[in-house]
């Protein structure tokens, strides 16, 4: 029983662009509306890093290394979360998690999605 699942990962040139989405399809709306979403990504060989997160409230944070490339946003009426990131950079190459921790209750982490940046 999926909690979250990502989607939108593949290959892409340095310079290009992808748009990674985030689906909860077991929270209720009024659940996630009121929980704060992350974005996080692996490289390889590298520990886990924070990309960027949205807090219930609509706030956002994002890594040094992805601001002005990367943008946050959510659909709470579709219980989606979104990653855009233009401007592709080998260093981007990672696979890329999406979080959901629920007002006072658990985190929840998808299985990832895999981001090359590559020529």
């Amino acid at each position: 029983q999926v909690q979250i699942a990502e989607s939108g990962g593949g290959l892409v040139q340095p310079g290009g662009s992808l748009r990674l989405s985030c689906a909860s399809p077991r929270s209720i709306s009024s659940v996630f509306s009121s929980s704060d979403l992350g974005w996080y990504r692996q490289a390889p060989g590298k520990e886990r890093e924070l990309v960027a997160i949205m807090t219930s409230g609509g706030g956002t944070t994002y890594a040094d290394s992805v601001k002005g490339r990367f943008t946050i946003s959510k659909d709470n009426s579709r219980k989606m979360l979104y990653l855009g990131m233009n401007n592709l950079k080998p260093e981007d190459t990672a696979v890329y998690y999406c979080t959901r921790k629920e007002f006072r209750g658990p985190t929840y982490w998808g299985q990832g999605t895999r981001v090359t940046v590559s020529s």
